[in-house]
């Protein structure tokens, strides 16, 4: 198996911009209202001991990803039902976000190109990177996030005349659940899907904690949807929100600085395909990487074109319509994911530490 090592500070890059993925154009935590970036906080801070549970995995066995510690502690045949349930994941997780890059293309920026067409450059830029492999991808994010965050503050200082602080007001009108049941939507998209990154990687340079990485990406990934999510309330207002699929392409049309500076929208659309690119980029590859070791292969780049074509097909399959989609996320999503974000890992976990103490008690003691 390819083994590929990577930098700590390439490691965040890669997951800070598949933290923010298509939540920059489709949003977190609607279901909360005006009170969605309170979601968001909370959800951060469920999920800190989720990324801890994630570290600990990868650290109890240095320089493999999931799929080799599942077969490594759970056995040959448990370990590969495991595997085969995050090859789903992972390639059904990557046909999502394609597939909301495609009804955005289709209902905002190009809609008389049929939605397939975008969707296959992207799907084919995603499998030019994987088979480079997972070092190019790191040394290209670190790029691609600097073009992100320098496109977000220049877009924030045209909107600064059309932010409206009331539209924060009023905080808690409708009480706790809803701030919760926001806040449960917002950890499992997108924050707990940083699980997939588990599968990408295998090796990271130098011996510094791990739970660094993953820590410091849901700091900087959540701060920037935090930032985004309360510029589209400020700009929009919440009925607003509700009425429209794609709330930061929305709230970029307002800006119209002395009837000169307008009509930026394509600067969303900058972020969001990066952010799209590098998602779909990790799910490609965690899904190439656990059909290699399902069946044994020399490497997970002789499958990646094949599974990258798949993922296009099924993205162009899973819905109807642009509401099917809205509804699929808002309503259906946070409880599908739970298996796969939080029940499995920890799983994982359990048996890794049981495995490795029982290893400890088990070598001969020095006399």
């Amino acid at each position: 198996m390819d083994k590929e090592v990577i930098s700590h500070g390439e490691a965040r890059t890669i997951l800070i911009l598949y933290i923010m993925g298509s939540t920059m154009i489709l949003g977190a935590a609607g279901e909360a209202k005006t009170d969605s970036w309170i979601s968001i906080l909370l959800a951060m801070a469920i999920a800190v001991p989720i990324y801890w549970a994630w570290a600990r995995v990868l650290t109890l066995y240095p320089g493999q990803n999931m799929f080799d510690i599942a077969l490594h502690v759970l056995g040959k045949w448990i370990g590969k039902a495991f595997i085969l349930i995050y090859i789903w994941y992972a390639f059904h997780l990557g046909a999502l976000v394609l597939r909301n890059f495609g009804e955005f293309m289709e209902a905002e920026a190009m809609p008389e190109t049929p939605m397939l067409v975008p969707m296959l450059f992207v799907t084919a830029l995603g499998i030019g990177v994987v088979r480079a492999g997972i070092e190019t991808m790191g040394r290209s994010g670190r790029m691609l996030l600097n073009m992100c965050l320098v496109t977000m503050l220049l877009v924030f200082l045209l909107v600064l005349g059309k932010l409206h602080y009331s539209n924060l007001l009023p905080i808690l009108d409708r009480g706790w659940p809803r701030v919760w049941k926001g806040a449960f939507s917002a950890f499992s998209f997108p924050f707990a899907e940083a699980v997939i990154f588990l599968g990408a990687i295998s090796s990271i340079k130098g011996k510094k904690n791990l739970t660094g990485i993953f820590l410091y990406s849901l700091l900087i990934g959540g701060a920037l949807i935090l930032f985004i999510t309360l510029r589209n309330i400020m700009v929009l207002g919440v009925y607003t929100i509700d009425n429209v699929y794609f709330p930061s392409y929305a709230a970029v049309g307002r800006i119209n600085v002395g009837n000169f500076i307008q009509r930026i929208e394509g600067s969303v659309s900058i972020v969001f395909v990066i952010c799209v690119f590098m998602k779909l980029s990790v799910c490609l590859m965690a899904a190439s990487k656990g059909i290699a070791k399902l069946f044994s292969l020399d490497s997970y780049r002789s499958v990646v074109i094949q599974t990258g074509l798949l993922t296009a097909y099924l993205a162009y399959l899973l819905y109807d319509n642009i509401m099917e989609m809205q509804y699929w996320t808002t309503y259906i999503y946070s409880i599908y994911a739970v298996p796969f974000e939080i029940l499995l890992p920890l799983s994982l976990l359990l048996f890794a530490e049981i495995k490795t103490r029982r290893d400890q008690r088990s070598k001969p003691q020095p006399d």
